[in-house]
């Protein structure tokens, strides 16, 4: 049938007129300063033949998961994995799930309660939203990093509320498209003082933030110190780790509710033993390869030196994460000055609206292990000629 609505048609027409029609590319061959690989770790072939030869070693000769997890899908390098995680990320236990949207989705949308409160940063991933919208709690969203804003809304809301049961708190601990973090410190301490369940994404932390000399890459909330102090965490394994899923930690009460309650574990299929034994491998790797976490974290303090060199600071929002984000308002603007870069060699995307605010189009810099300190001075010094 080759009919389409009208009402389609009429909205993909106004993302072209707005430069904005989103379309997919094909693999390149530009120097990358685009993907989420923080550590390499998708590439690594030492991953790749270990997890090969783990699941040889086992005799788990299968393809596919053939089930959910509650049905024929439960697989015994779940165990082990989850093992592995929970031990690494120092809580009681640890939930796989197929993607960090489905982790979030099948989080909010099952835990919270009506009557229920949700309390979340503006900047929230879209996974988080729309995991809320499936909820029957009511939600709010404060100000981007803004706890005065936070605190405000709690101590409106909390009178007016007689059936009030729980508030839940939602942050992440390095936001995806501004590369910024939140005083987690003083989250908890207003956590604590009004009795609030603190839920932090750490989906762009894991393999980034971390102790080298401890362990590394366990993400910002236990750099911190602060994992006891966090009801849920949600790591995703598509970033810093290379590979694909997501986990939810917490207590074993947390886990076993999830298990029975968050639908998009129950009524989906497994990820298949090899993916599995993948993000099991993948977390081996980040407990042995410390120097790539540190040539991470100096290619960050260098990028910040030479935006700070070439003038470029004010462009970019602040960050000491592996996300730098220059503000470069207008889609056709933004667009035109990354094809520059990547005619030049470099992988630079454009970040348009409506993926963000009308007015904050942007430059978003990903930056890894692999990248040398020469391409981040030379890709930062095209930007420089383009945009002055």
């Amino acid at each position: 049938m080759k009919r389409v609505p009208k009402s389609l048609i009429s909205k993909l027409e106004q993302r072209e007129q707005n430069n904005s029609l989103r379309k997919l590319a094909l693999p390149n061959h530009l120097i990358d300063f685009a993907s989420n690989d923080y550590l390499g770790f998708s590439k690594s072939e030492a991953i790749f033949n270990e997890t090969h030869s783990y699941l040889i070693d086992n005799s788990i000769l299968q393809n596919g998961a053939t089930g959910s997890r509650l049905l024929s899908g439960n697989h015994s390098v779940y165990k082990e994995a989850e093992n592995y995680i929970a031990k690494f990320h120092q809580v009681e236990s640890a939930l796989i799930f197929n993607s960090g949207y489905d982790a979030n989705v099948g989080f909010f949308g099952a835990v919270p309660q009506r009557n229920d409160i949700i309390l979340f940063d503006e900047l929230s991933h879209a996974s988080i939203r729309d995991g809320i919208q499936l909820s029957n709690a009511k939600s709010y969203k404060f100000q981007h990093n803004d706890f005065e804003d936070l605190e405000r809304l709690i101590q409106n809301l909390r009178p007016k509320t007689q059936d009030l049961k729980s508030i839940y708190i939602v942050t992440e601990s390095v936001f995806s498209m501004d590369g910024d973090t939140p005083n987690l410190e003083e989250l908890v301490q207003i956590s604590n003082k009004y009795n609030c369940f603190l839920i932090v994404d750490e989906a762009h932390a894991l393999g980034v933030f971390g102790d080298p000399e401890v362990s590394g890459g366990e993400g910002l909330v236990q750099m911190l110190g602060l994992q006891d102090a966090i009801f849920a965490r949600i790591v995703t394994f598509g970033k810093g780790l290379g590979c694909h899923g997501a986990a939810i930690l917490g207590s074993q009460k947390l886990v076993d509710y999830l298990i029975n309650f968050a639908r998009s574990f129950i009524y989906t299929t497994g990820l298949s033993p090899h993916s599995v034994a993948t993000i099991l491998v993948g977390y081996q790797h980040l407990e042995t390869e410390k120097e790539a976490l540190k040539q991470l974290r100096e290619n960050v303090i260098h990028f910040n030196q030479e935006i700070n060199i070439l003038g470029l600071k004010q462009l970019f929002v602040r960050s000491k994460s592996a996300i730098q984000s220059a503000i470069i308002p207008g889609n056709q603007k933004v667009k035109s000055i990354a094809h520059q870069l990547q005619e030049k060699g470099f992988d630079v995307k454009a970040i348009l609206s409506p993926t963000v605010p009308e007015g904050q189009e942007r430059l978003r810099f990903c930056l890894h292990s692999y990248n040398s300190k020469e391409e981040i001075s030379e890709v930062l010094g095209l930007l420089s000629t383009f945009v002055f």
